[in-house]
């Protein structure tokens, strides 16, 4: 019995890799913070509690998404290739200054949500003159900011298995830390105080892995690198971000509020399809940083997003089909119209599983990815104003699918006509065809149907 609980182990080993570990955690971390929103829905907090709770994970993501992304993608090519300590080896201080600008990065961002309270509690509707919890709020943004580098971290070791143990402790203290003060009774205050304890573990985790894996030592010549690399890069995801924002708020222009909720419903992707694919993003990222091994990481590119494809297109496909009876179901029938919406979304699929940022972030190329945001948030702009009054807002979403497919395309010419690199290098190109013309006649078939 022992030797087969250890064979089933040995099997399961094979499949825990630095993306698969790297995609269970998005993943996990989807399904807890589902959870917790699910248990605070079934507790006796209020809607306007509720409410509180959904305004402070937003003002903490809105403030600090674009750097946090942007810093820890140009981390991935910078840990092994970088001017200033590629040659120091295991004694390279890259991890803890990566970590001091991540640290003044989300102190900024602290700094910036103190002094902008008044703005944020009109501008968000919030009928108070303060941010609720705003000290909580505050303390919140300074810890979890730099927090996102442990998983990576373990990446770049190569400590996959920690990623998945680091995953599974951390997460699951929150959803205890997070839901039981609520549900013993307390208020939300509580519940937020236990969310900013795990960060402060997970902050002195992460300072345990910076003493352990990096050196000491101040370093401005890296960080003028680190910070040249990734401006481009916290930029492109900034425009991408005020795109969405855009959206939003042209369909409030056009429509009342009714309307404006039933797009909000509906204007979402599968969280599974948008982690696992930034996730094997981030995690092949540092692949390309050696000139011997570009070859051979564009051929694993290639294989694993065929993978990929096979496992996510089909499930797009179920969702497709049934999100015109699973929306009255999990919400109401008066959101039915958000599942065409919906349906438009999926099709971001199209784009999702193409991966040209991928080896240009692995080669340091970032100004290509910035200057295809600007392309994509110009077309998805221009796109939106048109479309919205031809369409309404199904419009809206036509024009997120045609401008998100617009940038990849742009980064796909420029590694084909600069870099003299074709699609066929790192794109399984029959099977992408072959599962979006299946996406294609499927959403063909319920827009009939439905209609």
């Amino acid at each position: 019995m022992l030797s087969l609980s250890k064979t089933r182990i040995l099997r399961l080993s094979k499949y825990i890799n630095n993306i698969t570990g790297l995609q269970f955690f998005q993943l996990f971390r989807f399904g807890i913070l589902l959870l917790i929103s699910i248990i605070f829905s079934k507790s006796s907090l209020s809607q306007g509690e509720i409410g509180i709770y959904e305004t402070f994970l937003l003002i903490a993501g809105g403030v600090s998404f674009f750097w946090i992304s942007g810093l820890i993608q140009s981390l991935m090519p910078l840990f092994k290739s970088n001017r200033s300590h590629a040659e120091d080896g295991e004694n390279s201080p890259v991890l803890f200054n990566s970590a001091l600008l991540m640290l003044f990065m989300s102190t900024l961002a602290g700094v910036v949500v103190w002094l902008a309270d008044d703005f944020l509690a009109d501008i968000l509707s919030l009928h108070t003159s303060s941010v609720p919890y705003l000290k909580i709020l505050v303390a919140y943004i300074i810890l979890s900011g730099p927090n996102n580098l442990i998983e990576y971290i373990f990446l770049l070791k190569n400590q996959s298995k920690k990623i998945i143990i680091y995953a599974v402790v951390s997460l699951t203290l929150q959803l205890i830390f997070v839901t039981t003060p609520v549900l013993l009774g307390y208020d939300l205050g509580y519940g937020l105080y236990g969310l900013v304890a795990v960060n402060m573990l997970k902050f002195l985790l992460l300072m345990v892995l910076i003493r352990r894996y990096s050196r000491i030592s101040f370093s401005p010549a890296y960080l003028r690198e680190h910070i040249l690399l990734a401006a481009p890069l916290v930029f492109s995801v900034l425009l991408s971000g005020s795109a969405n924002y855009f959206d939003g708020f042209l369909v409030s222009y056009h429509f009342d509020e009714a309307k404006f909720a039933v797009f909000r419903y509906g204007a979402r992707e599968l969280p599974f399809v948008v982690l696992v694919a930034n996730a094997f993003s981030n995690a092949m990222m540092p692949e390309f940083t050696l000139d011997a091994s570009r070859d051979a990481a564009m051929e694993k590119l290639k294989q694993r997003s065929a993978k990929l494809m096979l496992i996510l297109y089909p499930l797009t496909i179920v969702f497709l089909l049934t999100s015109r009876w699973l929306y009255p179901l999990v919400f109401n029938p008066s959101f039915i119209e958000s599942a065409t919406v919906f349906n438009v979304y999926l099709l971001l699929i199209f784009s999702r599983l193409l991966f040209p940022q991928t080896i240009l972030v692995g080669w340091k190329k970032t100004r290509a990815i910035m200057v295809s945001s600007m392309v994509e948030v110009i077309i998805n702009i221009s796109l939106s104003i048109w479309l919205i009054q031809v369409m309404g807002i199904v419009g809206v979403a036509w024009a997120t699918v045609i401008a998100y497919m617009a940038q990849k395309l742009v980064l796909m010419a420029y590694l084909w006509i600069r870099k003299n690199i074709s699609p066929l290098a790192y794109v399984p190109v029959k099977s992408w065809i072959a599962w979006s013309i299946l996406l294609g006649i499927a959403y063909a078939g319920a827009s009939v149907l439905y209609w």
